[in-house]
């Protein structure tokens, strides 16, 4: 199958995204336009200390029009790696850095319509370490055990896929591990 781009306009940039309009040409010959978000990618991080509790972060997210409980997580930023993002990211919302991160998977968000890929992490070895968080942050910590937090997502309690997936993947990741010692 060829898709071929005929033509691509910029239509808004703002602070995080650039909104795209792109006319396609599909396989048929047939044409049609697409509203593109390019996004420069994310990362999330799952926060275990060593009592095995993921640290969780509950902000107001206006796009859902609700408050949410999720992983800490953030855009990345041009002139860092995905692993300086993690550790600044750490910083600005828990108060904590780590001195092991695993990368534990990584994927496209919604490509039907955006770019945005974020990689996930297995933040562990916490220790405290601050630095400001953003200003239209408004963030609260908030400890679970881990086993806690598997049980919480058949019941509907993250609303946002980052961290259903994020903890599926560290609980695969742990499971590995414990396979392989």
């Amino acid at each position: 199958m060829k898709f071929t781009t005929l033509n691509s306009e910029t239509v808004y940039r703002g602070r995080v995204f650039t909104l795209r309009k792109d006319e396609v040409r599909l396989p048929d010959g047939h044409t049609t336009h697409l509203d593109i978000l390019e996004h420069n990618g994310g990362i999330a991080m799952i926060p275990m200390d060593s009592e095995g509790n993921i640290w969780f972060v509950r902000q107001y997210r206006q796009a859902a029009g609700q408050t949410l409980l999720e992983i800490p997580a953030g855009t990345l930023e041009m002139a860092e790696t995905p692993e300086e993002n993690v550790h600044r990211e750490l910083q600005e919302e828990i108060g904590m850095d780590a001195r092991r991160v695993d990368l534990v998977g990584a994927c496209f968000l919604a490509p039907g319509y955006s770019s945005e890929y974020m990689r996930i992490f297995l933040a562990r070895d916490l220790f405290p370490a601050s630095l400001p968080g953003d200003e239209d942050e408004f963030l609260e910590v908030v400890k679970i055990p881990f086993a806690e937090a598997l049980a919480m997502i058949p019941k509907g309690t993250f609303q946002d896929a980052k961290t259903i997936l994020g903890l599926l993947w560290v609980q695969m990741h742990l499971q590995q591990g414990e396979q392989n010692r």
